[in-house]
């Protein structure tokens, strides 16, 4: 992906966070998923007062892409941080989404954050090296 496209689905990650629903933790993120064909879903996370039904935003867009027959994707952009204040760090996918994200992509999917400021990115095998995935089941 080029520095512009990357920027492109930060701003998209950064709109989808306003729609984040985190009284609890005040701890609002965003993401945007891009499909190998360029189709962009996006997410925000979903906090239950219970703790246990909460869902990332990285799993919001995955699975909204999924019902909606996606199945093959390029890239996610991932923004988070305190709610009702700029973005001032990286957030990084936890390891149930990353999970997730191996269900779906392979290990050179990528993983884009910003800081607001800057860009890192890395593939999902940097992140999650040693994947329990469909080839474990055979």
């Amino acid at each position: 992906m080029t520095v512009k496209e990357k920027q492109d689905l930060i701003e998209k990650a950064i709109l989808a966070r306003e729609k984040s629903y985190s009284p609890y933790s005040n701890f609002s993120v965003g993401a945007a998923l891009v499909t190998n064909d360029g189709k962009i879903f996006t997410g925000a996370n979903i906090e239950s007062s219970s703790h246990t039904p909460t869902v990332c935003a990285e799993r919001v867009a995955f699975f909204t892409a999924v019902h909606s027959g996606e199945k093959k994707f390029k890239a996610i952009a991932i923004v988070g941080g305190k709610s009702g204040l700029p973005i001032s760090d990286f957030c990084s996918p936890c390891g149930v989404c990353r999970q997730v994200m191996a269900e779906f992509a392979d290990g050179d999917f990528l993983i884009i954050m910003s800081n607001g400021k800057d860009i890192k990115d890395y593939k999902l095998s940097e992140l999650l090296p040693h994947s329990f995935g469909k080839d474990s089941l055979k």
